[in-house]
């Protein structure tokens, strides 16, 4: 009896290193496949990093008609030069046909490399607005375009890692003596493996109203006449197309940059809809009009007004506003209320050029010189040119003068 005891005694005990043994066996292959192909994204192998990650996955949105070029490719070389892992722990179930992973992953920063994208996306169309370029939306959508501004972040932006638990699934395609795992492939293992940046770049609150009305401020900044008149809409005070207006042009952006400032002051969101106030410091286009309304006014009570005629008159009224573009020091700083919407893929300015020109240019986002004063103008000159094309039909050629005088000596004989 006592020996039948000891034998199954040392059954259970050898049955349980078995189990250990082959329950290790199993984590040991499991924890050996998940190592290969993660030390394949820690060493930048595109195949596996392709295998993983579809280019298409992080822009579902892009239009993808064009083969990526090589530059493009390496934007995923650059974003895992500092990938790491640890595998914390593996679980294997009884049969060995399926295992879980708990794994700790040191990506780059994803949700500071995706607030870099948005904002740098969003100052892209707001330049390409600017600058008239046609088919905006198609070339900021395509899969191409989307690429190269994430490659010029990565390119030229530093960025510090940032670590997150993530689950892995694998399954056995071998048997218990000889196993074959593979990790299986998710969208959440895809978001995990770059750091959440799939998730992030499709949040459409991720840059918050006022970061976006910054945004807007600051391109403002960069942009130059031309682009600023587009943008705005302030052809009538921005038009480049003779020298007396690209002059005033040029004084006005002299103005705008010298002074120009701003300070978000608060913010409110509900749904899909937002306003945001910002204190702005821009010139004083009250003060301008004023001076120059006096000094026109001045000038038109002259007897030189009367001399001049409609086109120096004209011309005058330009010179004056110039001059009191260029002599003004008065700046002024007021709240302005701007209002934003959420397209569900972020936010943006409603009727950002009519809002912003508003805000900044005051009353000077229409020319105080009237038009109709440079048609008068034209319209004097042809008046005087019919006048003197009239008078030189009244005149008689020298050979009428002639003939009349020999007529005369006919009828005299």
């Amino acid at each position: 009896m006592k020996t039948v005891k000891y034998l199954l005694a040392f059954f259970f005990v050898f049955l349980a290193v078995f189990m250990c043994g082959c329950s290790h066996s199993a984590k040991t292959s499991a924890e050996k496949a998940i190592s290969k192909d993660l030390d394949l994204l820690k060493n930048l192998d595109s195949d596996t990093t392709m295998k993983y990650i579809s280019y298409q996955e992080l822009f579902p949105d892009s239009e993808n008609n064009a083969e990526l070029s090589d530059d493009i490719k390496e934007v995923f070389s650059l974003f895992f030069r500092n990938f790491d892992y640890k595998i914390l722990d593996i679980s294997v179930d009884q049969n060995q046909k399926t295992a879980s992973a708990l794994i700790r992953l040191t990506t780059l920063d994803a949700e500071a490399l995706a607030k870099d994208f948005i904002s740098a996306s969003l100052q892209n169309e707001i330049l390409e607005t600017a600058s008239g370029e046609e088919n905006t939306d198609k070339n900021s959508n395509s899969l191409e375009e989307r690429y190269l501004l994430l490659h010029k972040l990565l390119k030229n932006n530093s960025y510090n890692t940032a670590e997150r638990n993530t689950s892995v699934q694998l399954i056995n395609h071998g048997s218990s003596s000889e196993p074959d795992w593979e990790i299986t492939h998710s969208a959440s293992l895809e978001n995990d493996l770059v750091g959440g940046l799939i998730s992030y770049l499709s949040d459409p609150d991720l840059v918050p109203p006022d970061k976006t009305l910054d945004i807007y401020l600051k391109t403002l900044q960069d942009m130059d006449v031309q682009q600023m008149a587009n943008y705005l809409g302030l052809d009538s005070i921005l038009n480049t197309s003779d020298s007396a207006k690209n002059a005033i042009a040029s004084a006005l952006m002299e103005q705008f940059h010298s002074c120009f400032n701003y300070k978000i002051t608060d913010t409110s969101a509900s749904g899909y809809s937002a306003t945001v106030n910002a204190e702005l410091t821009t010139f004083d286009s009250d003060s301008i009009l004023s001076q120059y309304e006096e000094e026109l006014n001045t000038y038109l009570d002259s007897a030189d007004a009367v001399i001049d005629g409609s086109q120096k008159r004209y011309n005058k009224s330009h010179e004056l506003l110039l001059d009191s573009i260029k002599n003004n020091e008065a700046t002024i700083t007021a709240t302005a209320t701007f209002h934003l919407t959420n397209d569900g893929a972020s936010w943006k300015l409603e009727d950002a050029g009519t809002e912003l020109g508003n805000a900044i240019f005051g009353t000077l986002t229409a020319s105080p010189v009237p038009e109709d004063a440079a048609e008068d103008a034209d319209s004097e000159e042809i008046s005087d040119t019919d006048i003197s094309g009239e008078a030189t039909e009244d005149i008689p050629s020298d050979d009428d003068s002639s003939d009349n005088t020999s007529d005369n000596s006919e009828e005299t004989e």
